[in-house]
């Protein structure tokens, strides 16, 4: 390195360098003070240089000196020489110093003249990018903050990118590791808490269509020596060696008073200047409240640096209101801000409700028992708070748990029944009559712990190095059963409650010890224990159940494992009482001014303040009934300053007093007093700027001052002096009352410095800083001065008015527009606003950025150019005032009056309403009238024509710009004009104007309704020119409420056909209304007054009051339905179709008021025309329904609603003809609109695809199917308005599974009609008498023809003389039994069977002896038919047999005439078919839904 760091402690004996401006600047003005007060010497030294240059003088005779006195006068007069010398060397200094400083300002000028210029030439010529400022190597510590920053230069402007180790520079991609700036023309890369990483080559590249440039540097990131790697920059010292006290600190922007919301969130922040700013060592910066140190929690965030201090409340509560203050350890001592930040209430969980208190703490710890203790909240408008609940949460956990069963009065609450080393957080709510408040903030964390635990032991140093602990129980000896305790006494009193005390026992004994409590009333000696289901571990306890007046006695046991101990002595005897009570209420309140949103309150302090927490001070607005807390946290001095009034508002105050037992009794209230700032001498003005000089005077303007003092400036008085003088003199004795004056009277070539002092109603200020040198030298350019006197008004987020004054000189011609330029705060980059001039002193600025700060200047026009620019505005941030309102424009509603009305959102008492058009003062104005009524100024139009068109702004004086504008258009006033004469020229408005109506009887109702009506309203109905008056047949009447006027015609007839109108008066208000009843028109009112008329008449019999009407139920039944009224028991009611009476299943009703006909299964053939008949002895009333065309498709449709949508998705089935698909629905009927689809295309129903349904069901069958027949298929169920669809995917596996299954259905079905089976001809039983011949014939069927075999008690029938076996033809089996006997009763059966299966069927057969009774059949069970013998060896011919069907359940008559009826014997059925596939089985498809 070039040069060698010396560390600022290592420098000895060499003055320190001052580079902060506030230094150099007041070394400047001390320089000027000393070079000024050196040139009023320089006249007389000037005359003595000159008397010492005449001849030398001869000394006289008289006058010769000695030797010695020769001597001193040569000393004296070498001396003399030498100061003369001096003088004279200064003089010529001071002479030289003075050409050159006017030479600095002409050449100075001419730089500007030319600079101005000079971007006209500079403008258009193309320039590829060059670096004025290019990037420099850095070599810094780790964790440290570099900045490389270049300036370029280029037309057009260049774009800079940058690169580390040619590598493009993301930011997104490492948030807040790289942060790229453009600012006024310097680019920079700002790398954060660098590492050794970040060790490389970075450079910017910048580009414009001309060409390219590269800056490169080298970053060096060294890691400090032990931290990991050597240090390499052992002559660089550490930085942090620099302590933070000896920064200098200059705060700029301070944190204002501040408002806040519980559960909200604010910040404050403070800005400043660290000289040297050092990013490793930022200020040493502490925040306090209430003169309490903050410490960085959760609930208080701290941070500093980078040029601000910042203080986050993330969870505001009332706890945090109080004055904060910033405290900055400096160089040169401390820098301090505060401010009060006020945290208001949450919005009410319940209205009503109280507020949350504050300030959770916790005393008097112990390991099973806490006292709690809280602030009151403030009550302003809620009723009084009735008690408090206690609320405690286990450190952890998110469970409350309240602690008191009943409200608590006062605030202190002791908890009991802790946890031994548990943790717990506590929370208070307040009670009143209209619920529970919010809860207050948790406390910190409370462990319940034994304090006289470390109080207990002793620790012993051996050798010094080791520590022995030891317990007294230790010490105490082999003592096993405790001591008692001592000292008993209440250390809490209060009428809800008192906390027991006492003195833990020494010695303890060897084991844990708890204790005992008894009480008795005080003189008694009945002890009664207290704590019989509660271990006390603690030497508190509380208790609650002690009756009012009575005086109790206390004593306690120690007890542990080993006994208890003897009693305690006695307490002193405690009676439940509150001891204070609320203090009472403060003295005096004095509200007096502070500043213009703010009043200073002060009271005396209460007679008996019994242990004062703090006070509330409330406030409320003359006028007003509702009080306003104006603290929300008990402050504890009898002083207060109230913020965030409304200005001008006119307040008073009260104070409230608290304590634990609450709120005191409100003071008397404060005299009212206004929102003023105090009464003080106003700031010095500043600004001072000429606008004109001629060479012996100079027009002078200047700014008014910052504050005023809280009373108008009416006054300013001017001071000069020459530019080398000391001597200030007056210009004016009388005071200028405008910002702007001429001074005369002066030198021509001198320089003048000028100041100014502004006065007010308390004095005279302090006088401005002077002004800076200004050459009396005629004006000649010919371009016009600078404008002056620059304001705004109507400053908006995004807009402001800019206004300004004419420039005092002109130029060669008349000024001819203005330009008007703009720039942000702190940037030289002026912009334009108009591309052209404006003729008008006022431009409004849009487009600005909310919160952003701006400045502006303005530049005169003529016919020779453009002026020099204004003095700078004072800078506007682009912000509204709070609670600005806007110029309303409206018409009076009692005169007519067309107005411009503004309520300013702060006002004083000095304020005035300055209204202008067209940003010209009205003044006095024969056109309109200005009013004002406390903070609201109406401008009222006199004559309003378009004359009056325009826009108007007002502006309010003395306050912080309030001031508004509106335009007023052409539209606009006509409005108001058409309203205005409304006003004047009342009408009575009508909602609606005369109309009719037809009432019941017949009677026909004329009314009209008036938006509003008075009591003393008349008005008259005229009919066809004829008054009409209420009387026989007319009534007429009106209401005030509804603003209805009607006329009722009883008797309404061809007659009646006329014009009808009704004159209303109101007051000054009139009105009229016609209705014109003639022609078609009358002859429509008469046929409804007529049908009304026969309507009442039928009416007074049993009648319809609803005509038939079809519904459809759920469960897709048609109902005709119909209402009935005036009807009795004996009305009959009856339903027809096509005048067929229909008899309903259930009678109907008529006493229920409703009739219905269900109709079940409705379709097609319910096409018809019913009739209900209502009869009795009154009279008779017929309803008729037509069920045919639109009616019928209507009902199809709803029917078709319900059915579409309890539709089932559709289902696959398959038979042995084909492949099904049915769709389940809770109707169906083929009238409803079905449509089948495959394949998007309609399918028709024919031999291949067949369509139909059931009542269940709609389906289509697929015969034969093939793979044509595959793709997707789609019912749709039309309702008229909804189309139902349903899908099903007839392909791929789901088809081949199908049509195996239609095989093998189709194989089965082919089996069992081609089966062996008995047709017909066998009995189930049969009974015969012995001897008899018994014949079993029957015909069977099968194809092939089937083989027929018959079994006796499951053994074969072999065929012979007795039982012989026939089967003939193929068709006709039987067996003959001939002459039978006993032994042949049994179980025969016979077989049939073929290649596809067979039937197996039995008969019973019975024989019985002659002249025995023949069996009856069992009960249930039919009788069997007596059997036809038949002659042995010949049987009857087949063909005469009869065969009856097998699936006959009655016995056939047998070909044995002797046979008898027999019952059913209980065997298995008669009929077992062979195990074939059934007929009928469903193919492996989802089942119906």
């Amino acid at each position: 390195m070039a040069s060698k760091v010396v560390p600022w402690y290592q420098k000895k004996h060499v003055s320190q360098v001052k580079t902060d401006y506030a230094y150099h600047h007041t070394k400047h003005v001390v320089k000027q003070q000393t070079e000024r007060k050196s040139s009023c010497k320089s006249v007389s030294q000037a005359h003595a240089v000159e008397a010492m240059a005449e001849p030398a003088y001869t000394i006289p005779v008289f006058r010769q000196r000695t030797a010695d006195e020769t001597e001193e006068y040569q000393r004296v007069s070498t001396n003399v020489e030498k100061g003369l010398a001096v003088i004279q060397e200064e003089l010529h200094r001071i002479r030289i110093a003075t050409k050159a400083q006017v030479e600095t300002l002409a050449i100075q000028k001419e730089v500007k003249d030319m600079m101005k210029k000079r971007p006209e030439f500079l403008d258009d010529i193309p320039k590829m990018p060059d670096f004025l400022v290019a990037l420099r190597p850095h070599t810094v510590w780790e964790k440290t903050l570099v900045k490389l920053f270049c300036t370029v230069e280029g037309n057009p402007r260049p774009i800079v990118k940058w690169y580390k180790g040619g590598l493009p520079v993301d930011p997104l991609s490492t948030p807040g590791k790289y942060k790229i700036e453009d600012k006024y023309g310097v680019h920079s890369l700002i790398i954060s808490r660098c590492v050794v990483s970040d060790t490389a080559e970075y450079s910017a590249v910048a580009t414009n269509q001309h060409g390219t440039a590269t800056s490169a540097a080298k970053v060096t990131v060294k890691r400090p020596a032990g931290a990991g790697e050597p240090s390499y920059l052992g002559l660089v010292p550490h930085l942090t060696e620099i302590h933070a006290s000896k920064l200098e600190v200059t705060l700029l922007d301070r944190f204002p008073v501040s408002f806040g919301v519980e559960g909200g969130f604010i910040k404050l922040t403070c800005t400043m200047v660290v000289v040297p700013d050092l990013p490793n060592v930022p200020p040493l910066a502490q925040w306090y409240r209430d003169d309490k140190l903050l410490k960085p929690s959760s609930l208080a965030e701290m941070s500093v640096g980078g040029g601000a201090a910042s203080l986050v409340l993330p969870h505001l509560a009332k706890d945090d209101e109080g004055l904060y203050t910033l405290r900055i350890f400096t160089k040169d001592g401390t820098a301090e801000h505060s401010a009060y930040l006020f945290v208001s209430d949450a919005a009410r969980s319940k209205a009503g409700a109280p507020g949350a208190p504050m300030s959770i703490k916790a005393y008097d710890i112990n390991s099973d028992y806490v006292l709690v203790a809280w602030k009151p909240p403030n009550t302003v408008n809620e009723a009084p708070i009735t008690g408090y609940f206690v609320d405690r949460c286990e450190a952890g956990s998110d469970t409350w748990i309240q602690c008191n069963d009943s409200p608590v009065k006062v605030c202190k609450y002791p908890v009991h029944g802790l946890k031994v080393g548990h943790s717990y957080h506590f929370r208070v709510r307040a009670v009143n009559r209209d619920g529970i408040g919010r809860p207050s903030r948790e406390s910190g964390k409370v462990t319940a712990l034994d304090p006289e635990e470390s109080a207990r032991l002793q620790v012993i140093k051996i050798d010094g190095k080791y520590d022995i602990v030891i317990k007294d129980d230790d010490l105490e000896g082999y003592v096993t059963i405790p001591s008692e305790p001592t000292d008993v006494h209440a250390s809490e009193i209060f009428k809800s409650f008192i906390v027991l005390s006492w003195k833990p026992p020494s010695p303890r004994g060897r084991a844990p010890l708890w204790y005992v409590i008894e009480k008795c009333l005080a003189g008694t000696g009945a002890w009664q224990r207290i704590n019989t289901a509660v271990k006390l571990h603690s030497p508190r306890y509380p208790v609650y159940d002690l009756q009012d007046g009575q005086k109790y006695q206390f004593r306690v046991y120690s007890v542990n494992m080993y006994g208890s101990s003897e009693p305690s002595m006695p307490s002193e005897p405690v009676q439940k009482v509150d001891a204070d009570g609320v203090p009472s209420a403060p003295g005096q309140v004095v509200a007096s001014r502070n500043t213009k949103s703010s009043v200073f309150v002060q009271w005396d302090s209460p007679k008996h303040q019994k242990n004062l927490m703090g006070y509330y001070i409330d406030g409320r607005a003359v006028g007003s009934k509702d009080w306003f807390p104006c603290n929300n946290k008990p402050f504890k001095h009898t002083r207060f300053v109230v913020h965030g009034l409304i200005p001008g508002e006119t307040y008073v105050f009260r104070v409230q007093a608290a304590n634990l037992f609450g709120l005191s009794d409100e003071s008397q209230e404060s005299s009212p007093i206004s929102v003023e700032p105090a009464l003080a001498t106003p700031s010095a003005p500043f600004g001072i700027t000429m606008l004109s000089c001629d060479g012996s005077s100079m027009t002078l303007a200047w700014k008014s001052p910052k504050h005023c003092g809280g009373s108008k400036v009416n006054a300013y008085y001017l001071d000069k002096r020459d530019a080398d003088a000391l001597v200030w003199k007056e210009i004016n004795l009388e005071a200028v009352t405008e910002r702007i004056c001429t001074v005369d009277n002066l030198k021509e070539g001198t320089f003048y410095e000028f100041r100014v002092t502004a006065g007010n109603m308390a004095g005279v200020g302090v006088p401005s800083a002077p002004s800076l040198p200004m050459k009396c030298e005629a004006w000649t350019m010919e371009e016009p001065g600078p404008a002056f006197d620059l304001s705004f008004s109507e400053v908006r987020s995004h807009s402001l008015v800019l206004l300004w004054k004419a420039p005092v000189y002109t130029g060669a011609s008349d000024v001819t527009g203005y330009f008007v330029d703009m720039a942000k705060k702190g940037s030289s980059e002026f912009v334009t606003m108009n591309q052209e001039a404006v003729s008008r002193r006022y431009l409004q600025v849009t487009g600005l950025e909310e919160g952003e700060t701006y400045v502006f200047r303005v530049r005169a026009v003529n016919a020779k150019g453009v002026g020099k620019p204004s003095q700078l505005s004072e800078p506007v941030c682009a912000r509204p005032l709070p609670g600005t309102k806007e110029i309303v424009a409206g018409v009076d509603e009692e005169t007519g009056d067309i107005y411009l009305s503004l309520e300013a959102c702060e006002i004083c008492e000095t304020s005035k309403f300055v209204w202008s058009k067209n940003y010209k003062p009205i003044g006095d104005c024969p056109r309109v009238s200005v009013t004002k009524k406390g903070r609201t100024s109406r401008l009222t139009f006199n004559t309003p024509d378009k004359d009056d068109l325009g826009r108007y702004s007002v502006f309010v004086t003395d306050t912080d710009g309030v001031s508004s504008s509106h335009t007023l258009t052409e539209d606009a006033l006509n409005t108001m004009l058409e309203l205005s004469h409304a006003i004047r020229h009342p009408i009575v408005p009508l909602k609606h104007g005369l109309n009719y109506e037809v009432l019941e009887k017949g009677h026909v109702r004329f009314w009209l309704q008036a938006v509003k009506l008075s009591p003393s309203v008349s008005y008259r109905f005229i009919v066809n020119d004829k008054e009409v008056t209420s009387g026989e047949g007319n009534k007429i009447s009106h209401d005030v409420a509804s603003g209805i006027i009607q006329m009722t015609v009883e008797n309404f007839t061809r007659a009646s056909e006329g014009t009808y109108t009704v004159q209303i008066s109101d007051g000054k208000a009139k009105t009229q209304s016609s209705l014109v009843l003639v022609g078609e028109v009358f002859k429509v009112a008469l046929k409804e007054a007529e049908f009304q008329k026969k309507e009442h008449i039928r009416k007074q019999g049993p009648h319809f009051s609803e005509y038939l009407y079809f519904t459809v139920t759920e469960d897709c039944t048609v109902l005709l339905a119909c209402k009935v009224a005036n009807v009795k028991k004996d009305t009959s009611f009856h339903w027809f179709k096509d005048d067929d009476e229909i008899i309903p299943d259930t009678p109907p009703n008529v006493m229920s008021g409703a009739c219905a006909l269900p109709l079940s299964q409705f379709s097609r053939k319910d096409h018809g025309i019913y009739k209900a008949v209502l009869s009795d002895d009154r009279g008779k009333d017929t309803s008729v329904f037509d069920i045919s065309g639109k009616v019928f498709d209507d009902i199809i449709n709803a029917i078709a609603q319900i059915a579409g949508v309890s539709a089932s998705d559709l289902v696959l089935q398959c038979t042995p003809e084909g492949i099904r698909l049915q769709c389940y629905m809770t109707y169906y009927t083929e009238e409803m609109k079905t449509i089948w689809k495959h394949k998007e295309s309609k399918i028709a129903s024919s031999e291949k695809m067949r369509v139909g349904g059931t009542a269940e069901m709609a389906w289509m069958q697929i015969c034969d199917p093939s793979d044509k027949e595959k793709g997707s298929y789609a019912i749709e169920i039309s309702d008229g308005v909804k189309t139902h669809t349903r899908t099903f995917d007839l392909s791929g596996q789901a088809y081949t599974a199908a049509y195996e299954e239609y095989q093998r259905l189709k194989a089965a079905a082919f089996a069992e009609k081609n089966r062996g089976r008995v047709v017909g001809g066998l009995p189930d039983v049969v009974t015969i008498m012995e001897h008899k011949s018994l014949s079993l014939t029957c015909t069977v069927w099968g194809e092939p023809t089937p083989e027929v075999t018959w079994f006796k008690n499951e053994q074969e029938v072999v065929s012979t003389e007795h039982t012989k076996t026939t089967f003939d033809g193929g068709k006709f089996a039987s067996m003959v039994i001939n002459k039978v006997t006993p032994e042949d009763s049994g179980k025969y059966s016979i077989n049939v069977r073929n290649k596809y299966g067979g039937e197996f069927v039995e008969i019973t057969v019975s024989v019985y002896r002659h002249g025995e009774q023949i069996p009856e059949p069992k009960l249930g069970q039919p009788k069997s038919a007596p059997v036809t013998p038949v002659p042995p060896k010949s049987p009857a011919p087949p063909s005469k047999t009869p065969t009856p069907a097998p699936s006959s359940k009655t016995p056939t008559p047998a070909s044995t005439p002797a046979s008898t009826p027999a019952p059913k014997s209980p065997t298995p059925p008669r009929s077992v078919k062979s195990p074939t596939p059934p007929r009928f089985m469903k193919s492996p498809t989802p089942p119906r839904k």
